[in-house]
């Protein structure tokens, strides 16, 4: 028996290293051919869409390393995990992503097997700190990021506004934004201003920007716009209203989490105290909670227990959560 837990780590081994293989085996020769006819096509297109469109598409693969081809390739929806990074405003690529989480689930299953846990048990911890770890970091500084966002963006329209009022072109005005405002409102409408000197439309432009950072204050800012371009109008007078309406729910916001924040703080301690009890009594004696991985009684009653939690965590999220 006692050899059983290394013929485990064996498999385990051999497993990760035969997808570390196929990953870096390289794509198949019809996927490059159909990738080299494409690019020669439009390279040679006539449409002014086409080369905007393969420019950008350069721009973006010149950018990526064989690690991101490798870990993208592993993955079941790559294409979200890119727009997440993206959102975050960091360099922070595929590949690194992919490594941190390999790196973590490793560290974390052989630590937890050297203290004593079953190996399978070990790993399975630490696959899921290795997938969830990464995941709410990021979550966390898309959060983080987006907040600040949304608290400078009723100060860069109401600078659109006095560029417009001042008789400045939307584009310009957009440019002066992109250099005079700090932080990710600036980043974003430099993105914007880049994207248009290379052949990208204002529409096009800004309803990117608007998918990539999924907020409906900008979403408003974009519908706004197209609505002006379509049907005329002050501009300046609406995106001045726009900026008002965008102050008075950020107030709103911030009296609702005022509000919630006791509701709040109690279901997080409710929640984090069984699992905080089960690792400090795992500290002072590990053998005995090594019983709720062996004595199916234990076992049937902590999975029970996990699932009301669960069930208790929903509903509280769901009452202290309000939509504006």
């Amino acid at each position: 028996m006692a050899i059983l837990p290394l013929i485990l780590m064996a498999l385990g081994a051999f497993a990760v290293l035969a997808l570390i293989a196929f990953a870096f085996a390289g794509p198949s020769p019809a996927r490059a051919g159909a990738r080299r006819l494409q690019l020669v096509r439009e390279r040679h297109s006539s449409s002014a869409a086409a080369v905007v469109e393969a420019r950008l598409r350069k721009i973006t693969a010149s950018r990526s390393t064989r690690m991101d081809d490798a870990v993208t390739r592993l993955l079941p929806r790559p294409a979200l995990l890119k727009k997440r990074l993206a959102m975050t405003g960091k360099t922070w690529t595929v590949g690194q992503y992919g490594m941190v989480s390999l790196g973590i689930t490793l560290i974390v299953g052989l630590l937890l097997w050297l203290k004593g846990m079953p190996l399978l048990l070990g790993l399975f911890l630490g696959l899921f700190l290795g997938l969830g770890l990464p995941h709410f970091v990021v979550g966390f500084v898309i959060k983080r990021r987006i907040g600040k966002f949304t608290a400078k963006f009723p100060d860069a329209i109401e600078l659109l506004v006095r560029g417009l009022r001042s008789g400045l072109p939307i584009s310009e005005t957009m440019t002066v934004v992109g250099n005079e405002v700090e932080g990710p409102v600036g980043e974003e409408f430099r993105a914007v201003s880049d994207k248009m000197k290379i052949g990208r439309t204002m529409d096009v432009a800004l309803q990117e920007t608007a998918d990539r950072l999924d907020t409906p204050e900008f979403q408003f800012f974009v519908i706004s716009i197209a609505i002006q371009r379509e049907t005329g109008g002050n501009l300046a007078e609406t995106l001045a209203n726009l900026a008002t309406v965008l102050r008075q729910r950020g107030q709103m916001k911030l009296k609702i989490r005022a509000m919630s924040s006791e509701s709040k703080a109690s279901a997080y301690i409710v929640g984090s105290l069984p699992f905080i009890v089960f690792i400090l009594i795992w500290m002072i004696n590990g053998e005995y909670m090594q019983n709720f991985f062996i004595d199916e009684r234990l076992m049937v009653a902590g999975i029970g227990g996990l699932i009301w939690m669960g069930l208790g965590a929903l509903i509280m999220a769901k009452m202290v959560s309000f939509e504006i």
